[in-house]
């Protein structure tokens, strides 16, 4: 019996989490940024890991990787080696730690709108592919950031890697874009 109703649990309590619905906010999330997201993105296209895996064949979307990073700590005892923790992303996505934050600084704004050149050319209506990990509210606030800079065929991956490697689509480690404020 007990294992009858733990079956049952196993079944059905996934199955409770689709029925949440998060309303999407007016203005960025500020905090609990691994968190069930909304199912929308003003301005924004949302897309599944088929069709980021779609627009990734067809070569023709910039993919930016907005998974946060976190800093070597500054009182580390000397001597003591420090290694980044490694990140798989989608083959060709830059890495722009940190962008996705609800408030950012000036020079984090900065590195983001470069990235944001770099992958769309200086064209505000190249499509862009914006992810972090599923359930991340990273990948919402710098998808929504992008649409309030101009940018106009931003696609919002809400799955992110977790869903791109469910799929068992490629994953291919990558390293932080240059010029990441935190390093400098």
């Amino acid at each position: 019996m007990i294992r009858g109703l733990l079956a049952a649990a196993l079944i059905v309590l996934p199955l409770a989490s689709w029925g949440q619905t998060v309303p999407e906010p007016a203005d960025y999330r500020m905090d609990h940024y691994r968190n069930p997201v909304p199912a929308t993105l003003a301005g924004a296209t949302v897309v599944g890991p088929e069709g980021a895996h779609a627009l990734w064949t067809e070569g023709k979307a910039g993919f930016i990787d907005v998974m946060p990073q976190p800093p070597k700590p500054a009182n580390l005892p000397k001597g003591t080696i420090w290694r980044d923790k490694p990140r798989n992303s989608i083959p060709g996505a830059i890495w722009l730690p940190n962008v996705g934050y609800g408030a950012i600084a000036d020079v984090t704004a900065e590195y983001f709108r470069a990235g944001l050149e770099k992958v769309t050319h200086g064209d505000v209506s190249h499509p862009i592919v914006i992810f972090c990990l599923e359930d991340c509210w990273m990948s919402w606030n710098a998808a929504k950031r992008a649409v309030e800079w101009g940018y106009t065929d931003v696609y919002w991956l809400p799955e992110g890697t977790d869903g791109w490697q469910l799929w068992d689509y490629p994953l291919e480690r990558v390293t932080p874009e240059d010029g990441q404020p935190q390093t400098n």
